[in-house]
């Protein structure tokens, strides 16, 4: 084996690992940027939460102010919310076994006589 292939080969590696080195550099830039957008997010939820919080106590004053029992109204939201989830998920296992069944029904048997 002579020296220039040699050079080569050892070319080759080189060019192969710069080229690695700029999408391991490219990478850590989109990791970074997906870093900083996912705390600006959590930030934004933060803040979101905390006003709901206080448009919930609003609420809440201003539905006593009018006579009107505001925990009442969101327990009975929350006990048709949760009916509604369950419906869902009843409505979901059931198309999930009646695909099963029907994929079942339709694939040939291997049943041959010997």
């Amino acid at each position: 084996m002579g020296l220039g292939s040699t050079a080569k080969k050892i070319q080759g590696l080189s060019d192969r690992a710069e080229a690695m080195y700029k999408q391991v550099q490219k990478l850590q830039d989109r990791i970074t940027g997906l870093e900083e957008e996912m705390d600006e997010t959590h930030d934004t939820v933060t803040r979101m939460d905390h006003q709901l919080t206080e448009q919930r106590a609003l609420l809440l004053a201003i539905a006593e102010e009018q006579g009107i029992d505001g925990e009442e109204i969101l327990a009975e939201a929350a006990i048709d919310e949760a009916e509604l989830a369950a419906e869902e998920t009843d409505e979901s296992t059931a198309s999930d076994a009646s695909e099963s069944t029907a994929n079942t029904a339709s694939e040939p048997t291997d049943t041959t006589a010997e």
